[in-house]
């Protein structure tokens, strides 16, 4: 048996994802108060409520970014959605701390 893994990805790969319109899922597990004071364009909230919602509607073939607040808590939730099927996860190194020092200007309140 195989565990399920998932890949570290790093600020300037996702900022060149985003810009060539990359088809992906982006999820952002940082708390809601956090999330809506300020996220990376065309991420969701992810929490234990809206967790079966992902579950139900991402495509399993289609890439998995996790962010958090600086890049630690969204390896154990990466691990545990490729756990769920999905076969191209990632836990962005640095997460959303360093996206925002990094793309000041592609933060989304």
């Amino acid at each position: 048996m195989t565990t399920a893994t998932f890949q570290h990805l790093d600020i300037p790969t996702l900022g060149a994802w985003l810009e060539d319109d990359r088809v992906l899922t982006l999820v952002d597990i940082r708390d809601p108060a956090s999330f809506a004071a300020g996220h990376i364009p065309g991420s969701r909230h992810l929490d234990n409520a809206s967790v079966p919602a992902l579950l139900a509607e991402a495509p399993r073939d289609t890439p998995l970014v996790v962010v958090c607040y600086h890049g630690h808590s969204s390896q154990q939730a990466a691990a545990w959605l490729a756990g769920q099927g999905f076969g191209e996860v990632y836990s962005l190194d640095g997460g959303f701390t360093g996206w925002q020092v990094r793309h000041p200007e592609r933060v989304e309140a």
